[in-house]
């Protein structure tokens, strides 16, 4: 039985509003300067982690995900791996978007999930913002102004800072800003619905497809921002701070000063290094973990130490 954590090297994706910072930031290897997505923890089939370490290495976490059910806590694989985790550097800024929730995501698209997603903001320029939500009281005033093209109108730009965390529920008007470079967690779905891109062209002059129709069909009216408690504990040298439990994931933001040792109360921990050095020992075996460093805990894994100063983004299904 494997009982050691599976490393996990990213999927990237070159977008129109990508840039280097992912490099810049984190080391990695980008495809080019117009990187704006790495998969760090996906096994989605556009884009699969794949695994570095161990008896698993080589293979894609949607293969091992099928392959061995049991690190995740399962009996059989009935459904897709419900989680994503990326990291985004918006070198523009990303469309004005919104995705389905489940019921819409099966009975429209055909995929098992829609798509319920949280950001981490790991780094941003002064003055920098994003578009969370819509000012519209109605489906049919927010189609008025679509059509009208009173963006200004509609649209809520929100300022953000480093270390700030949004929770986007399906079915919420939104935007990642030019400057940021945020740690999403959401469910494992690629939907996304268009609703505004400025007009932008590629490079033969053609403009992105938009999908004004689905987008009003999924949005919720009006605009609703759910509250989050963030719930702090320290113990030993551990600081965590719970971000978010929502219907699909629970996210934590860790900081470790020194060490630490926690048990593992999920069937499997998603865990992404943010900053700092370290090590994670599992079962006496040490791991060293830096900056950029993303891996899975499985379930045959009981309990885990870490060692060093880290900041960390750690996620699970939410039980």
């Amino acid at each position: 039985m494997n009982q050691e954590p599976l490393i996990l090297s990213p999927a990237f994706q070159e977008r129109i509003w990508g840039g280097h910072k992912l490099k810049d930031l984190f080391g990695y290897d980008i495809p080019s300067d117009q990187t704006g997505e790495a998969w760090i923890i996906s096994a989605h089939r556009n884009g699969p982690s794949q695994v570095e370490n161990g008896a698993l290495a080589g293979k894609t976490l949607n293969v091992v995900w099928q392959e061995h059910p049991e690190l995740f806590g399962k009996e059989k694989a009935n459904e897709a791996f419900p989680l994503l985790v990326k990291l985004l550097d918006a070198n523009a800024d990303l469309s004005v978007q919104v995705h389905p929730n489940d019921t819409y995501a099966r009975r429209v698209e055909g995929e098992p999930y829609g798509k319920t997603e949280c950001w981490y903001v790991v780094d941003c320029e002064d003055n920098a913002e994003i578009v969370f939500g819509h000012h519209a009281k109605s489906e049919s005033e927010f189609r008025e102004m679509v059509e009208a093209g009173e963006w200004d109108d509609l649209l809520r730009r929100v300022k953000v800072n480093k270390g700030d965390f949004i929770y986007v529920p399906s079915g919420t008007i939104h935007a990642i800003g030019k400057g940021i470079v945020i740690l999403e967690t959401q469910q494992s779905s690629d939907i996304t619905y268009r609703v505004y891109d400025y007009g932008r062209t590629d490079a033969d002059g053609n403009e992105r497809e938009l999908h004004i129709d689905a987008s009003i069909a999924v949005t919720h009216y009006p605009h609703h921002a759910e509250q989050q408690e963030h719930e702090t504990v320290t113990v030993e040298g551990l600081t965590k701070t719970k971000l978010v439990q929502a219907d699909y994931f629970t996210v934590y933001h860790l900081e470790v000063d020194g060490a630490a040792t926690a048990p593992v109360k999920a069937d499997y921990i998603l865990m992404s290094v943010l900053d700092g050095t370290g090590t994670l020992v599992v079962n006496g075996q040490d791991y060293t973990l830096e900056k950029g460093t993303n891996l899975i805990l499985p379930a045959t894994v009981a309990s885990y130490e870490l060692k060093g100063r880290m900041e960390m983004i750690v996620s699970h299904e939410t039980q």
